[in-house]
């Protein structure tokens, strides 16, 4: 992807018309872009690919910062509401569960050893020890209970 850095808000304003989260062009009203195969949304400006999302983000605030978290954890919603700056941990406690959980509870799993539910929440590269519990929902409530405690408004549950 190419570096936004060098993008200004003006020149974004030449060419794109924002509306509801998405760019069309000034010349033609045509709707622009195109998802990807990691399910961002990509605009080509002079034979660069970029994210749709951090033109929209420059476009409305002037900036490119590093990172930029989709608030509802929906990549190809691009409504400047829902976009936000963010560190690289903060965007990581927003993800959403992995795809190979077997829970169905992010940060629960079942340990065979002790025949019970671990819980554990990840911050600033640590991982937390949340607790043991022998039924899934009490697992459940204590690991959301503490990941919104260390993750706060940044917390995902699922």
């Amino acid at each position: 992807m190419a570096d936004t850095n060098h993008i200004t808000k003006e020149y974004l304003h030449e060419l794109f018309e924002y509306r509801d989260g998405e760019l069309y062009r000034k010349k033609s009203g045509k709707k622009v872009g195109i998802v990807n195969k990691r399910g961002y949304k990509i605009i080509i400006i002079k034979y660069k690919e970029y994210h749709a999302h951090k033109l929209i983000f420059i476009m409305h605030k002037g900036y490119s910062p590093k990172e930029i978290d989709h608030i509802d954890g929906n990549k190809i919603n691009n409504c400047i509401e829902n976009l936000r700056e963010v560190t690289h941990s903060q965007n990581m406690h927003n993800r959403k569960i992995n795809s190979n959980n077997t829970s169905g509870i992010k940060g629960v799993y079942f340990d065979k050893r002790t025949s019970k539910w671990r819980c554990q929440v990840a911050l600033n590269n640590k991982v937390h020890y949340v607790g043991s519990f022998l039924n899934i929902e009490d697992a459940k409530i204590a690991v959301q209970t503490y990941r919104k405690k260390l993750h706060k408004e940044y917390a995902n549950h699922g």
